[in-house]
């Protein structure tokens, strides 16, 4: 890694710490938490790292926030908290797999996309590649984390995340449905409405860094 990178791999990681942290704080009556708002910029860095150093360069920071976001989750395994009469870790089994794979594979997939469509428009590969990474990210997260029909991870696992099945009204205002569904689509809208911001900083830095190379 060169020093142009460090800025990089110090914004992934610090995106990836910021965000365990503040998805334990909820908004919108329990449909979102805080760390739904600061997660998709991780893939605004790994877009600017593409744009700027190539493809290769966006895996390694990738990778980087890959780790930093299995210690996190390792860290809130071991962390119990109290409520409701019972004890339960910080972050559950199964949401710590989720996420880890979730954010794997669609910060890849993210970067193949890109480098796919990175000779178009300025906005075509950061908005597709983005809008595509988020949709896989929201899919392997809520169906590893909360889906019922996934079951090898054991009753206890199973346990910790079922208050996820249980009923309410669908976005606080539908039909009644599984919570985590619920959950998925306002985590998915976020991330939407944030991948069509993130193209003014993506575009303000991107043209910064070619002013300072000319």
């Amino acid at each position: 890694m060169q020093r142009t990178h460090i800025p990089g791999i110090l914004a992934m990681a610090a995106i990836v710490v910021a965000s365990n942290v503040l998805v334990q704080f909820l908004v919108l009556d329990g449909l979102l938490t805080w760390g739904a708002f600061t997660y998709p910029f991780a893939f605004l860095v790994t877009d600017v790292m593409n744009r700027l150093y190539g493809a290769s360069v966006a895996r390694k920071v990738i990778f980087v926030g890959f780790i930093t976001g299995i210690i996190c989750s390792l860290i809130g395994t071991q962390v119990m908290l109290q409520g409701d009469g019972y004890t339960y870790a910080a972050v559950a089994l199964r949401v710590a797999v989720g996420s880890a794979l979730a954010f794997l594979v669609a910060q890849l997939v993210d970067v193949a996309v890109f480098d796919r469509l990175r000779d178009g428009s300025w906005w075509r590969a950061p908005l597709i590649s983005s809008v595509v990474g988020s949709l896989l990210d929201t899919a392997i997260f809520f169906t590893i984390g909360f889906a019922q029909f996934i079951t090898f991870f054991g009753a206890n696992a199973d346990a910790e995340i079922s208050w996820g099945w249980s009923t309410a009204p669908f976005l606080n205002i539908g039909p009644d449905v599984p919570l985590w569904t619920s959950l998925a689509v306002a985590d998915w809208m976020v991330k939407m409405t944030l991948a069509l911001i993130a193209l003014l900083p993506f575009r303000a830095i991107v043209a910064a860094r070619v002013r300072r190379v000319a």
